[in-house]
């Protein structure tokens, strides 16, 4: 590690006050232990601690060729979290985008135009050719594409645990973003999968299947390396589990195909993974009925944007009604519920206010 950002890790490790933020997470502790009976949980803030350094933003393209500047960037979001004595849990990730995945599959990995600061995606296959290919080869390396990124910057992470324990003590380093296997599907295949579904459906489902074994292969081998507990933190947030899958795609698709095609490829990788949270954009009123029901699969929570896409009684019936937490939930829309007279069973968190 360079003697600059040892300085800057210096000066967050001072900042850090051990009782805020034992504090903070026994009142997280207490909402996941269904201590709260109503209303909505909103995490104290902290007394603000600003820096003596200047921690100035490095641009995202940066970090994606440089682990020691990104991990420094990771911890400047902290910094940046301290002085302004927010409530957001202190955690870091290999930041990597949405195409850690698909990079090993063989997507090219397209970085956004530098004014954008924007993590990458990926490029899909060509053809169906390439996806039957894909199929064929089975398993990726698991270093392969942005594979290698991601672990020799999870070792940098956890060198720095080590050497300034405050930080190991309150700083996660949570799971990079390895999306879900119907959302690594799409950026593979592009947007004809949605007619593959009614055109190529068992090629869809073996795609799927092979999804599947990539997540949990890679996130198994991500839990050996970093120590998870049941409760993890993603974005700030706790999360009953140790996992976050995303399903931004399923806003396009019917609650038939997520039956057929999706459902129990979810549950799999919830069963083999030690349970966690769901993160969807957009509508999801129209399958969270059916996601509800994975409760004993280990789906413990939602977590979801855009409210005013969906009809929420739909959205709180199948949530906090059956004991699934809504977490991460926009507070004015809580608020809006409780006015109203809507139950909500003190299992929605709006950290965000």
């Amino acid at each position: 590690m360079n003697e600059k950002l040892c300085q800057y890790l210096d000066d967050l490790a001072c900042r850090i006050d051990e009782n805020q933020e034992s504090g903070l997470h026994q009142t997280w502790d207490d909402f996941l232990d269904n201590k709260l009976t109503e209303g909505c949980f909103k995490p104290n803030k902290r007394k603000p601690s600003p820096s003596q350094l200047d921690w100035l933003p490095v641009p995202v393209n940066d970090t994606l060729h440089d682990p020691q500047l990104m991990v420094y960037e990771q911890f400047r979001t902290i910094s940046d979290e301290l002085a302004k004595g927010g409530n957001a849990l202190l955690n870091v990730r290999c930041n990597y985008g949405v195409s850690i995945m698909t990079s090993q599959l063989g997507c090219k990995v397209i970085e956004m135009p530098v004014g954008q600061d924007n993590t990458p995606t990926a490029q899909a296959l060509p053809d169906e050719y390439a996806i039957q290919a894909v199929i064929d080869a089975g398993l990726p390396d698991l270093r392969a594409g942005q594979g290698a990124d991601v672990w020799d910057t999870a070792d940098l992470f956890l060198q720095i645990m080590d050497r300034w324990p405050v930080l190991g003590r309150w700083v996660s380093l949570y799971h990079p973003d390895t999306q879900g296997p119907m959302d690594n599907a799409e950026l593979a295949w592009g947007s004809e999968i949605f007619l593959a579904f009614y055109d190529s459906p068992q090629r869809v489902h073996d795609f799927l299947e092979l999804m599947t074994q990539h997540y949990i292969a890679f996130l198994t081998k991500w839990f050996a390396l970093v120590p998870t507990p049941n409760f993890s933190t993603h974005w700030g947030l706790k999360v009953p589990g140790k996992i976050v899958l995303r399903d931004d795609s399923l806003m396009n698709l019917s609650p038939e195909i997520y039956a057929e095609f999706i459902r129990d490829y979810e549950v799999r990788c919830l069963r083999e993974l030690g349970g966690g949270m769901i993160h969807f954009c957009g509508r999801g009123d129209h399958f969270i009925e059916q996601m509800s029901q994975m409760q004993s699969d280990g789906l413990n929570a939602i977590n979801m944007s855009q409210p005013h896409l969906n009809d929420m009684e739909t959205i709180y019936r199948n949530t906090v009604d059956k004991g699934v937490k809504i977490i991460g939930f926009d507070t004015d829309w809580a608020n809006k519920a409780i006015t109203a007279g809507r139950d909500l069973h003190g299992k929605v968190a709006c950290p965000y206010w």
